[in-house]
């Protein structure tokens, strides 16, 4: 993301001429999250990201002109309520850049989170296969630091795949789009079935290990 902004994408995209000429795309609605709560199958954020993911994307202006290729692993690891994403990212022409999210899981399915490069604090919401996730970043450019709010949207596709489609506003005009495809290297089937026969192993070996004080 930083790469592209050194690349004034975002100074081209976004103009006062643009913002004066357009000021109904702030009011604009937009779907609700919980419009998915149907859709199948569900998604377990901490499931899903947890373990090694890969991820390829593209970055388009708002002509939908593809201007940035990139490549993401993440590692993603939680403990309890908390994880840690950590994302390497490689873009075509060579930069490399690293972000880490460290996410919290609170009540009815909400998550928060943050980052060096990130505002604040991020808010998502999962409802059935989908999940929004609302952040700003701070992306530098030409010396100066925006501020560039980001609504992103993932449906969950099947136990593997996951679709990305991340808007990129200022002022309340849309500046550009970021498309990524994330691919878990273990399915989900895969690690649910690893769990429960770690959980009956464990179960086993307390069955037939010896009470104490018992004969030897």
């Amino acid at each position: 993301m930083t790469s592209i902004a050194r690349r004034t994408a975002l100074t081209r995209m976004a103009t006062w001429s643009v913002v004066a000429a357009t000021p109904w795309l702030a009011s604009c609605a937009g779907p609700q999250v919980q419009s998915y709560a149907q859709e199948k199958p569900v998604l377990d954020l901490r499931t899903y990201f947890n373990g090694t993911i890969d991820a390829w994307g593209v970055f388009t202006d708002r002509s939908g002109q593809v201007v940035k290729r990139f490549t993401v692993v993440m590692d993603c690891t939680w403990n309890g309520d908390e994880g840690v994403l950590d994302e390497a990212f490689v873009y075509s022409d060579g930069t490399r850049q690293r972000r880490v999210w460290k996410l919290k899981a609170g009540p009815n399915g909400q998550y928060t989170g943050r980052a060096d490069d990130v505002v604040g604090e991020a808010k998502g919401q999962v409802s059935g296969n989908a999940f929004r996730w609302t952040y700003t970043m701070a992306l530098p450019v030409d010396g100066r630091v925006w501020h560039v709010d980001f609504d992103d949207w993932m449906y969950l596709m099947d136990d593997r795949v996951m679709l990305n489609k991340a808007t990129m506003s200022k002022w309340g005009v849309q500046l550009g789009e970021v498309t990524l495809s994330f691919t878990r290297r273990t399915p989900l089937t895969v690690q649910k079935t690893s769990l429960q026969t770690t959980q009956k192993t464990s179960q086993k070996t307390a069955l037939l290990a010896p009470r104490a004080g018992g004969a030897t």
